[in-house]
């Protein structure tokens, strides 16, 4: 069975990679978003809850049975050891579920969304194709305290442990500008949808 194409798609917290995903989704396309699968695993009953109480404690866990995400996201930016216990449990997970969708899924071309593509190894091998979703980081960091609520130290913390703006743009096959409107970003993934289209038929 030949692989699909996929398109790996990231970008800095708060530069619209949701946004980009749901326009390439218009287009019938298969999304993969690590984000989300990692939220499913962390929810009551998710397949991560045993181990995360086991390596952390009770006080991570919500009383409804999931993860206190905001506990847990101080934790972790905070400290590199504590982030790197999580990883060691939900990456394997991650993966495992990747590869299952991938090698099932039917559509032309997969974008798979992984926040962390350019920083960490495990998924540039199965890539394609780099797709940057890039605005200014001072957008960036309003987004984030207006969705989150978070505060402003905080999300440059999380910014200082991602690839500076420069880096990522120079590792990108290709790059969305979300610093416009809505319309904007969809006429630049209809201009996309349809390279990755002649690109996977090659």
């Amino acid at each position: 069975m030949t692989k699909p194409y996929v398109i790996g798609l990231t970008g800095g917290i708060g530069s619209g990679k949701s946004m980009v995903s749901q326009a390439f989704a218009k287009h019938g396309i298969k999304i993969i978003d690590t984000d989300l699968l990692s939220r499913n695993l962390t929810s009551s009953g998710g397949k991560a809850i045993d181990q995360i109480r086991q390596l952390f404690g009770n006080n991570f866990i919500l009383p409804d049975g999931s993860l206190d995400r905001n506990l847990m996201r101080t934790s972790i930016f905070r400290d590199s050891e504590a982030l790197n216990r999580l990883e060691s449990i939900l990456h394997p997970l991650i993966r495992t579920q990747v590869s299952y969708e991938i090698a099932h899924s039917k559509g032309p071309y997969i974008i798979l969304v992984v926040p962390l593509l350019l920083e960490k190894s495990g998924y540039t091998d199965i890539v394609d194709r780099v797709l940057v979703v890039d605005c200014d980081e001072s957008l960036q960091v309003q987004r984030v305290i207006n969705r989150n609520a978070l505060d402003e130290s905080l999300i440059k913390n999380i910014m200082r442990n991602q690839l500076s703006r420069s880096s990522r743009l120079s590792k990108a096959d290709d790059v969305i500008d979300n610093s416009g409107n809505l319309d904007t970003l969809e006429n630049e993934v209809k201009i996309l949808h349809k390279r990755y289209l002649s690109l996977s038929q090659r």
